[in-house]
């Protein structure tokens, strides 16, 4: 069964280039070890909630733009695996174009996927 990792991250608006590289670089990493899609999304219409909101769960600055992005695997196996090499082969993590600390992120078990929601 299809495995899903989501994120919510903080970016500043002036390394949104930066970012999408950076997101470049290391797909082929993930791709080569079984992930099968990556979706990068910048916010456009991310309004404030009354009680919670994707501004708050990353507690948003002035000048960043929430970023939506979620990661497919063919399942959580796959993606345990991935996620093991990467530390094991104590691949080093340049300078991040975000702040990684407001990051949120969790692996999903998908119990509804219509159109092409998954591929």
């Amino acid at each position: 069964m299809a495995y899903v990792d989501g994120f919510l991250i903080p970016v500043p608006d002036a390394r949104k280039e930066d970012y999408r590289a950076h997101e470049e670089k290391w797909w082929p990493f993930f791709r080569d070890r079984g992930a099968t899609g990556l979706a990068i999304c910048w916010g456009d219409d991310v309004p404030p909630g009354e009680r919670t909101d994707f501004r708050r769960a990353v507690a948003l600055e002035d000048g960043e733009t929430v970023v939506f992005a979620w990661m497919t695997w063919p399942d959580r196996e796959t993606r345990d695996k991935a996620f093991a090499a990467m530390m094991q082969d104590g691949m080093e993590m340049p300078e991040m174009p975000f702040d990684g600390k407001r990051m949120v992120f969790g692996g999903f078990v998908p119990i509804l996927a219509l159109g092409q929601a998954l591929g």
